[in-house]
């Protein structure tokens, strides 16, 4: 490293070169009581050495408001991610300004006016791609951003993103499955702009050739995590000649349009046809049969993008732009064996 890297020196080579760990540099850096003099010291000479530039202060906050961003808001999964943000926010006197952006670029350009002129403390951005464009005129706004469930990826070193295990969410719903006895298993699949959907789908995947089952791409069907999808391709499962067993849908709402299509054809779910979602949404535990589904953490999810765009709006280092909360399956009882074994 050398004095004219700026801003380009992390804070995790200043702590290997000092012989301390991560927190230890951004407690110096937010200047914490909590650090040993001759700690501080030698931290704060690398800090000077090699011209890092701290992050503005923000200690003192404009407006007491969270901007919270969604694709649309026509999904429960939204209301759980917002609960998260909410119970955050209250607790530090913070409010939750809500918002739907779609792609039309007058939409977006709408939103940004309405942010600066309320002067956002910061913005919590779900399921959607952040834009360089857009990204560049929150920096210039000076407004901290942390994303969840990014659509492509980690969208930057510098843009927190918050996330869930998707590909061992996948994973456990197939071999749950596939313990249960199932080798025809079907798979309805999210947007496949979004990386949660292909995670999901890969989970799928892997199960099966773990399995030494070959995947036969009839029994993959597109979908949109919508109950509509999920009945659509729930049918088209069905419809095939050697119709599936077993249908593992990307979200709650998909298997809940796949139950549709069990009854449709006078089926009935687990006994005949075992269904599998995501989510595990509040409905999936009262629904008839209640569902089998991989729960996905999202209000906690929606807690931690607010813990951490309210630390980032008081000036604080993120050491860990990605952080994926853990996925479990909750068996119910859309599952069981296939029938006549």
């Amino acid at each position: 490293m050398n004095a004219d890297d700026g801003r380009r020196v992390t804070i995790t080579a200043i702590a290997q070169e000092a012989g301390v760990s991560v927190p230890t540099v951004s407690r110096v850096l937010n200047g914490r009581s909590d650090v040993a003099p001759d700690t501080r010291e030698r931290v704060e000479e690398l800090l000077r050495h090699h011209g890092y530039q701290r992050r503005a202060s923000r200690t003192v906050r404009r407006a007491d408001l969270v901007d919270l961003v969604f694709n649309d808001l026509d999904s429960p999964w939204a209301v759980e991610i917002i609960r998260g943000v909410e119970d955050v926010g209250h607790a530090a006197g913070v409010g939750t300004v809500v918002s739907a952006i779609h792609s039309e670029s007058t939409s977006t350009r709408t939103w940004l006016q309405n942010l600066r002129a309320r002067a956002s403390d910061g913005v919590i951005v779900v399921t959607s791609h952040l834009t360089p464009p857009v990204h560049a005129q929150l920096r210039r706004l000076n407004v901290p951003v942390v994303v969840v469930d990014p659509a492509a990826g980690v969208p930057g070193t510098d843009v927190p993103a918050i996330g869930a295990t998707n590909w061992a969410g996948g994973l456990a719903a197939t071999e749950h499955l596939l313990g249960l006895g199932h080798r025809r298993i079907g798979f309805v699949a999210g947007p496949t702009h979004l990386l949660c959907s292909r995670a999901r789908l890969d989970g799928y995947r892997a199960g099966l050739e773990a399995a030494g089952v070959p995947l036969d791409d009839r029994l993959v069907q597109a979908g949109d995590f919508y109950h509509a999808s999920g009945f659509t391709a729930g049918s088209t499962l069905l419809g095939l000649d050697d119709p599936p067993t077993a249908i593992f849908a990307a979200s709650d709402q998909m298997a809940f349009g796949v139950y549709e299509a069990v009854r449709r054809r006078g089926l009935r779910v687990a006994d005949d046809v075992s269904v599998v979602g995501f989510d595990d949404l509040p409905e999936a535990r009262w629904a008839s049969p209640p569902l089998t589904t991989v729960r996905q953490p999202l209000v906690e999810m929606g807690r931690l993008a607010a813990r951490t765009v309210l630390r980032l709006a008081q000036g604080e280092e993120i050491e860990s732009p990605r952080v994926e909360l853990a996925t479990e399956l909750v068996v119910r009882d859309s599952t069981a064996r296939p029938a006549g074994r």
